[in-house]
């Protein structure tokens, strides 16, 4: 009886995270487009869990819709130098921690994995290389399924892509979805100041101001050429103001249990697309 009670309540908590998740998606769907930033009601975890308790008997959900066009597109490294430019100068920042030239090799051997051919960019990896190690491994040579697969490239380590007590990790602040287009109203500061490099921190900082303020209009791409001092910088077409991928959390909660699902969609127009999902 107690395992057929454990497994009513493991079903129940299941239907009420999915409901969560269902319930984020469709606030997706009836968002507009054209802008996203973080004035919208999407972005306020604490409004889309406020009436969950409501609609279950004694259980509700907890959901909270992470952005993802914020981050780098780090599969479109491949499709020209702006992108290169902009990984490396990104793994350059001082937060992580590595010298320009390890950046330029991990750069090049993220090049090597992605890229479908098997010749080597100056210090990258190809098939030879995964081969030869004590346990050996095929060269993807295709783009990341995930952004965790950077553990399997050349020069990778789990203290640069998780961070350590002292630095973050660079896992945090990259995609492998999305249109290659960077959201400049959602992105991070050390995204921001890895668009190009006539970027500081003090004009990350004033972006940052202006971005906060709900009397900016954040819908133009060209709007941080408002803050002062930088109507002079360009980002190469890096960025936009809106976002077509999305991470969703939907934790189920019933007393002192939980289920969780989490699952990562797309948005063209306002069509969502599921790309993966699962139940933890």
């Amino acid at each position: 009886l107690v395992d057929a009670a454990s497994l009513k309540e493991g079903i129940e908590l299941a239907c009420i995270a999915k409901s969560g998740f269902s319930y984020a998606c469709a606030v997706l769907s009836e968002d507009d487009p054209a802008v996203d930033s973080f004035h919208e009601d999407w972005a306020d975890k604490e409004l889309l869990s406020s009436n969950s308790a409501t609609l279950f008997g004694n259980g509700r959900f907890v959901v909270r819709i992470i952005e993802q066009s914020g981050k780098i597109p780090v599969n479109r490294i491949v499709e020209g130098e702006k992108f290169e430019a902009l990984l490396t100068r990104f793994l350059n920042l001082e937060e992580f921690g590595l010298g320009s030239e390890d950046a330029g090799n991990l750069v090049d051997a993220i090049k090597d994995w992605i890229d479908p051919d098997d010749e080597i960019t100056k210090f990258g990896a190809e098939n030879g290389y995964y081969q030869s190690l004590d346990r050996p491994y095929a060269c993807r040579n295709a783009p990341l399924d995930s952004v965790e697969e950077l553990l399997l490239v050349k020069g990778m380590t789990k203290e640069l892509f998780y961070g350590t007590g002292e630095k973050p990790g660079i896992s945090g602040y990259l995609t492998v979805c999305g249109n290659g287009k960077i959201n400049i109203n959602t992105a991070d500061p050390l995204v921001l100041r890895s668009l190009s490099d006539q970027i500081d921190q003090e004009m990350v900082e004033d972006m940052l101001v202006y971005r906060e303020d709900e009397k900016n209009d954040l819908t133009d791409p060209a709007w941080y050429k408002n803050v002062p001092g930088m109507s002079h910088v360009s980002m190469n077409d890096l960025q936009t103001t809106s976002s077509t991928c999305f991470m969703i959390e939907s934790e189920g909660l019933k007393e002192n249990m939980r289920k969780r699902v989490t699952g990562t969609v797309e948005r063209k127009d306002s069509k969502l697309k599921v790309l993966a999902w699962k139940i933890e």
